[in-house]
């Protein structure tokens, strides 16, 4: 028992790495400002086109990198839209989901010639730092801890930071201080984009190694509630997406194990990661407050 603990405890740091590297992007762009709900397309977009890279070059890294500047994309797509042509924040995110959907699902077959998945050779897979009896992690683990913990830095500890909040909170008052309001929810949308395509490029060329058209599997609808729950903090984002990569990762177990299958089926723990999310967001309504000019486009007078 405590070795299968050990084990889903270690399946979960890998589990929360999409989870916390969008959550943080999330807090970020929220921070400032403008709300992005279409990470669950970015994370499969990045997904496809990085393992794509990855297969390409050869090298896993750069299918990290390659996912990463798709999100990138896909951020300052939404930038333009809702910072510079005051659009609405929901709308560009609900076409990003759909349009990711489409394009994977036409994608897979059209470029690797397979019905509706394709497998990553281990060969275009970043291999793990640590192997042990128990599990494996990959060196992004330890990067996304990394991540979360210096956006927390720079979002609270410095200038920078300070800014950034500012134009979330009151961007009137940022802009009579000479801060470019524009510029910053710009850079922090982008920001926010580009880890989740991280994200996205991690679980086909690392975690999963494979790409389908339901790889995201609603992981980016889980990590803005992460965010919620996080209250717009990064270090909180972290500790939650271990939470739900506990329960994602969980699922994964009991499906492994026919003796545990007899007492719960393993279709009811695969549900865990969806209930947690919504027990959670229905907790916390009401009991944390957003940046005060969230999803306002700002219109200089």
């Amino acid at each position: 028992m405590i070795e299968a603990i050990i084990s889903t405890l270690i399946g979960a740091l890998t589990a929360m790495v999409p989870l916390v590297l969008t959550s943080v992007g999330a807090v970020v762009s929220e921070r400032a400002g403008v709300v992005n709900i279409g990470y669950e397309g970015i994370l499969l977009m990045s997904a496809f086109f990085g393992a794509m890279f990855a297969e390409v070059t050869g090298s896993p890294w750069i299918g990290l990198l390659g996912g990463a500047f798709v999100g990138m994309l896909l951020g300052m797509l939404h930038g333009v839209i809702t910072v510079y042509l005051k659009g609405d924040h929901v709308i560009p995110g609900i076409g990003v989901n759909l349009l990711a959907l489409g394009i994977v699902a036409f994608g897979i077959p059209a470029y690797w010639g397979t019905a509706g998945q394709h497998v990553v050779p281990d060969t275009f897979r970043v291999s793990p730092i640590i192997k042990t009896p128990y599990g494996s992690l990959s060196p992004m683990v330890l990067i996304t801890i990394i991540i979360a913990i210096l956006t927390h830095w720079v979002l609270f500890k410095t200038p920078l930071g300070l800014r950034i909040r500012a134009v979330g909170e009151n961007p009137e008052a940022a802009d009579a201080l000479g801060i470019n309001v524009e510029r910053y929810r710009f850079l922090a949308t982008v920001y926010g984009a580009t880890l989740a395509g991280l994200g996205g490029a991690f679980m086909s060329v690392d975690w999963l190694g494979t790409v389908t058209k339901q790889l995201s599997a609603g992981r980016g609808f889980i990590a803005l509630a992460n965010m919620v729950f996080s209250g717009w903090n990064p270090l909180r984002a972290l500790l939650g997406g271990f939470i739900f990569g506990f329960f994602d990762n969980l699922s994964v177990w009991v499906r492994t194990n026919p003796e545990i299958q007899k007492i719960i089926p393993w279709q009811f723990v695969a549900t865990l990661p969806y209930l947690v999310t919504l027990i959670i967001v229905a907790g916390i309504i009401g009991k944390v407050r957003p940046p005060k000019a969230d999803g306002k486009p700002y219109k200089r007078e």
